[in-house]
This record gives C-alpha cells, structure tokens and sequence, in this order.
C-alpha cells in the first residue's frame, strides 16, 4: 500500500504592495491507495496549493509532504521516481495537451521517459491506455489534441497519467470545462480507475454533489483552512460548520444531478 502524508503544511506568500498572504494555514491529510479524498472549496480557498505543492511546483513553507514515510526528494532520482507515483490530471484538457503533438506521442513519451514497457511495446502499450479509457485506439491515435472533442481529450490525459503507472493521481477539477451531459461518464471513468487500479486518487473539486458520490472521505477547505472532514455523507448530509452549510445549500441536490445525467454514464465523448 502506498502512503502519502501532507502534515501540517502552511503556505505564506509575499506579495508586493499586499504583504504576506497565507495560501495554505497547517493543513493535514493522509492519502492511500485504494481511497478517494474529495478537497472541496471555493476559489481561492487553497485547494490549487496542495496540488502544486504535491506535484512540487511549490515547497510548503512549513510542514512537511511524506511518500511512504520518506520525505519527497527535491531533486534528482528520487524526485523523479515519486512523480512517477504520483500523476495528475488537469482541469484543462486542451491546454495540458501540445496541439502541435499526435496523441500517439502525448502517451508514448512518458512510456518512454519512465521505461515502462520495451521500445517494442510501446505502440501496443499506447493502444492498450487508450482503450483502457474506453477510446477506439485507431480512431484517435494519430490524430492531434484539437480534433478531438473535450471529453475525448480529457480521457488521453487520464491515459497520459496513467502511463508511468502511478500509485496515487491528483485530479485538479477534471470535468470543471466540459458539458454537463458528459462529465459524469469522466468521473464514472475515474472512479472505475481508482478500483480496478487501486489508485490513491485526490479529487480536487467546488461541487459538493459529484465529490459526495465519488469520494470515501471530504475535505472542506476555507480560506486556507480544514474547516470541516469526515466520510462523504455525514459531510454533505450533516454539515457542522456554517460555511460547509452554505455550500451546500448553494449547490445543485446531488441525487437529482445523478438521477439526470445517468444516461450518460460511460460514454465516450
């Protein structure tokens, strides 16, 4: 089983003319694989932190982000051995994608960087991602990022990720940019993913519907802060704190957002 730790991380900005802004105030949580935690807030309520700081684009300015125990490695083998178990998905499927690239070279090249598979098995390693998130392989293979249609594109970046063969997956708001009538088969997908893979996922996210019906345990972020964490119904159903509350009175009723969209479960757009 894979363990991943953020304790008691904080993270002070300083920005000129503003002073020192807190982005992240002692935030703790512990990801396994096999788990999906829903990190739920507003904008702004520093959820894009965590992901940066997991995904090392940000250091914490105290606390502290354990792989199995071990502190993250900046550098080096060791940084690049726990990118390798640690993926992410973005919000934006086009702009994650180099419109100048076939799909067939998005998910070779981290084949190859990682040395997941033989030179000689890379092409069928491809075909085989691609139809693992329920894409026909020759129909899309060879073609570039802008002819495919969002949903489609979302699902060669889940493939992307899925490459190297990761152990844990950040999803940053992955279904925030496409039509409602298809984000549920994204996140169908997912969380599809997260079982049969056993994949420790993070599902980033300011829609308390979709992160009650795809996550074990919910975060609520506010300003920074932990406001409020439990298992994903008694945090939706029965929310303590006020701003938890608001949320939810302010969001679509989750069983009627399932109860409409369930058509669309699984498809492929």
């Amino acid at each position: 089983m894979t363990t991943l730790e953020f304790d008691a991380v904080t993270k002070v900005y300083s920005v000129r003319g503003a002073g020192h802004i807190t982005a992240l105030d002692d935030v703790s949580f512990t990801l396994t694989s096999g788990q999906t935690i829903g990190l739920v807030g507003q904008s702004g309520s520093g959820k894009s932190t965590i992901a940066k700081i997991l995904t090392q684009l940000e250091t914490p300015t105290s606390g502290e982000v354990r792989l199995d125990g071990q502190p993250i490695p900046r550098r080096g083998k060791g940084l690049r051995a726990y990118r390798q178990q640690l993926r992410m998905v973005f919000q934006d499927p086009f702009a994650s994608l180099n419109p100048y690239h076939s799909i067939r070279y998005h998910i070779q090249r981290p084949l190859r960087l990682d040395k997941v598979v033989p030179k000689a098995q890379e092409d069928s390693e491809v075909r085989r991602l691609l139809e693992r998130v329920r894409l026909d392989a020759d129909s899309v293979i060879d073609r570039r990022p802008h002819e495919l249609s969002g949903g489609q594109r979302q699902r060669v970046a889940i493939a992307r990720a899925l490459a190297s063969r990761p152990k844990l997956l950040v999803a940053d708001e992955p279904v925030s940019m496409l039509d409602v009538s298809i984000r549920l088969g994204i996140l169908n997908l997912l969380a599809d993913l997260q079982r049969e893979e056993g994949l420790g996922v993070l599902y980033i996210t300011h829609d308390l519907a979709t992160a009650r019906h795809f996550s074990d345990e919910i975060l609520v972020l506010n300003q920074g802060r932990v406001v409020e964490r439990g298992p994903a119904d008694d945090v939706i159903l029965r929310p303590q704190d006020p701003y938890t509350q608001a949320l939810r009175a302010a969001s679509p009723d989750p069983d009627h957002f399932f109860a409409t969209t369930t058509g669309h479960h699984g498809g492929a757009a």
